[in-house]
């Protein structure tokens, strides 16, 4: 039942929906200052764990730190509701950019204004590619892990590497790094876990896959089962959030299966970093420019546009909300935190072969090296946010002749 404390926390979420610039990091010192400070729906306490799990998690971290503040505050109802309102706007947006983006990229003044924003987009990329390079390789090994993966993406191009070199990743970091220990306590941590909900997560992701190579290519149904299958996988594979999941989509979409061009995908981006909420709300764009591009047409996109929001959100939200119960004992495990260090570390990896990826096209266009460099600069040493440079790049677009 939704209570009077429920419809306040929502209509919080709404507010956040709107304004939740910056991606995690900036969301969790909104969600500390308003839900924890402000509100006391969760106690700081909470939101860090809270926080700390979505980390270990794939899948969206900022979805899943307000989906399980909303499991704690008014259970599975409340949950899903807020996952709604949280993912809804952005990805609508997204969805319209998509079906709209032919119309105007046939004219000169877009064209002319995405020869200046892509590049800044790349900034973005790259300035998270080295913040995330600066926190994870601390280590021999995993410098080493992010190396080989670096390495072995460039080379294989391949999707089916994505999944191999993250489960090598975490299982070499686990198995060098933790002592052998723990066994009872893993013991009574797998008695919690319902074996009924683990097998529908796998069985989900088992199930569309097989679905997509028993349909007949030529079919209208075949491309969008694939497409729930890829953005399923994703969604599994994705650690660290919306950061990682740009580069991991770049190398297979763009390089591998060529649904959609370099200058597509740049320009979602670029307008996904402008907008509030997830990260993840991009694949919306990403599935309606897809299907599109295969001359679904307007109603094709947008069920695009559907079945990559659901494909890549269901699987951390699936994990976030039956893991919290059982958090306390998951945490103590030491097995899996050190797992995520080479998880990480490999998606470092990932993150440098899609900077070279999206830089490879600019050639000898030194306009294009300037603003990736001075986007770089802004985001390392000043407090302006990617939003505005966004908006800097389009203003610099629609000025230079």
């Amino acid at each position: 039942m939704i209570t009077k404390r429920h419809l306040l926390f929502l209509r919080d979420v709404l507010i956040y929906t709107f304004t939740a610039f910056g991606g995690p990091q900036a969301h969790i010192a909104v969600l500390l200052r308003e839900f924890v400070q402000k509100r006391r729906y969760v106690t700081e306490e909470e939101l860090m764990e809270l926080n700390a799990l979505s980390q270990v998690l794939p899948g969206p971290s900022s979805t899943q730190t307000l989906v399980g503040i909303a499991w704690k505050v008014g259970g599975l109802q409340l949950a899903l509701i807020t996952f709604v309102i949280w993912i809804l706007p952005s990805a609508a947006i997204m969805g319209m950019a998509a079906i709209s983006y032919k119309i105007f990229a046939n004219q000169t003044k877009f064209a002319h204004v995405l020869t200046y924003v892509q590049p800044v987009a790349v900034g973005i990329v790259a300035y998270a590619t080295y913040s995330f390079a600066f926190k994870f390789l601390k280590t021999r090994i995993s410098t080493m892990l992010a190396v080989a993966s670096l390495i072995a993406t460039l080379i294989l191009q391949n999707a089916y590497a994505f999944p191999i070199l993250i489960l090598l990743g975490g299982i070499i970091s686990s198995a060098m790094e933790t002592q052998p220990q723990e066994n009872e306590l893993r013991t009574r941590l797998y008695a919690n876990v319902n074996p009924n909900k683990v097998a529908y997560f796998i069985g989900i992701l088992l199930f569309f896959a097989a679905l997509g190579a028993v349909i007949n290519q030529t079919s209208p149904f075949s491309l969008p089962i694939r497409l729930f299958e890829n953005f399923y996988r994703n969604g599994i594979l994705i650690f660290g959030g919306g950061q990682v999941m740009v580069p991991l989509m770049y190398t297979e979409f763009v390089e591998v299966k060529h649904y959609l061009s370099n200058s597509e995908f740049l320009s979602g981006y670029a307008l996904q970093q402008a907008l509030p909420g997830p990260t993840f709300s991009f694949t919306s764009f990403l599935g309606g420019i897809t299907l599109g591009n295969k001359g679904y047409g307007i109603g094709g996109q947008i069920i695009g546009s559907l079945v990559a929001v659901i494909g890549v959100n269901t699987p951390g939200l699936i994990l976030i909300l039956f893991i919290v119960p059982f958090w306390e004992d998951l945490k103590k495990i030491t097995r899996i935190k050190n797992s995520l260090s080479g998880i990480n570390a490999v998606a470092v990896g990932f993150m440098a072969t899609a900077f070279i990826l999206l830089v490879r096209p600019f050639g000898g266009n030194w306009i294009a090296y300037l603003l990736m460099i001075c986007t770089f600069l802004l985001l390392k040493f000043t407090k302006i946010k990617a939003p505005l440079i966004i908006v800097i790049g389009v203003v610099i677009g629609l000025l230079a002749p």
